[in-house]
């Protein structure tokens, strides 16, 4: 990869992230048909800006949440700075777009993507992000059409990004304490500058770009599926595994806490509802069990289910 020593341009993220959430909510009410995103324009300390949309109680989506935040502070709090020890104490800005979708059909999955792009100075920058899957009740098609996006977003670039990016979302959606993954896993990066700034933007447009392709069509597929308590039970213990990941392993949540971000936006992410069961298995042969026995693994989706 040829490497482009463009200055690191702050605004141009903040535009395109600014775009994307719009684009995303327009879409999400859109399928919905009936709830709307609330709109929040807060300003914070040192010239940064909040603009939290949530969207609750639809008749498809209960709740999600699409969060863009421009943050300005005097020094990197340790959730950013952790991977990179040197640059603990330095003021910075970070851009970032978050967003999560909690369907009210436990048939639909659950979805998770941000993208964020931390500037410390001209020499010391990098991008993150990538997204996520989280089915209850998985199916073939819609785990192969994940990945075949996730795959596309990262083939302009080289024959093996998508694996490794596959790869280390595995790695980091893993809840280490349930010795299980989150879901179906996705693409993940982290501090990346490979190429220089013009290549590593590319590479995340690439990925945001294709947020609404990769996960559109699997909702508008389910979101109208039956379903009775059994499912919304099992949904409900499922999204306890999420909530456990949200506030025990994932780096975001303890960065926003960590930085004193406005904490209704940090937490907006945490599904709406959930519950927890005393040492539950499900019933071997289940729906349920297909869950752990064929889902909750890490696998080569594109060869084995193709």
């Amino acid at each position: 990869m040829t490497v482009v020593t463009t200055v690191p341009s702050i605004q141009a993220v903040k535009d395109y992230f600014m775009t994307l959430q719009t684009t995303i909510c327009e879409r999400m009410e859109a399928i919905d048909g009936k709830a709307k995103f609330s709109v929040e324009n807060i300003e914070t300390d040192g010239g940064g800006r909040s603009r939290p949309r949530v969207i609750d109680n639809g008749p498809h989506l209960e709740r999600g949440a699409v969060q863009y935040t421009h943050s300005v502070g005097d020094s990197l709090p340790p959730a950013a700075s952790g991977r990179n020890p040197h640059l603990a104490g330095k003021g910075f800005q970070a851009a970032a777009i978050s967003m999560i979708m909690h369907p009210r059909n436990p048939y639909a999955p659950t979805f998770h993507a941000n993208l964020r792009f931390f500037l410390i100075d001209e020499a010391h920058w990098h991008f993150g992000g990538g997204f996520d899957l989280t089915p209850f009740y998985p199916f073939a098609e819609d785990v192969l059409h994940w990945h075949r996006v996730a795959e596309s977003a990262c083939a302009p670039y080289s024959a093996d990004l998508y694996s490794k990016l596959k790869n280390w979302c595995d790695e980091y959606f893993y809840l280490s304490h349930r010795q299980e993954p989150r879901g179906v896993g996705g693409l993940f990066f982290d501090d990346w500058n490979e190429g220089g700034f013009d290549a590593s933007f590319d590479l995340t447009r690439s990925i945001g770009d294709r947020i609404l392709e990769a996960y559109a069509p699997i909702l508008e597929r389910r979101k109208d599926t039956e379903y009775g308590e059994r499912e919304t039970e099992f949904q409900l213990y499922r999204r306890g595994r999420y909530a456990e990941f949200n506030l025990a392993i994932d780096r975001g949540t303890r960065y926003g806490i960590q930085s004193g971000r406005r904490i209704e936006s940090v937490l907006a992410s945490m599904p709406p509802r959930a519950i927890w069961k005393y040492n539950w298995r499900p019933e071997p042969g289940s729906p349920e069990a297909v869950l752990y026995d064929e889902y909750l693994k890490p696998r080569d989706w594109l060869s084995e289910l193709a």
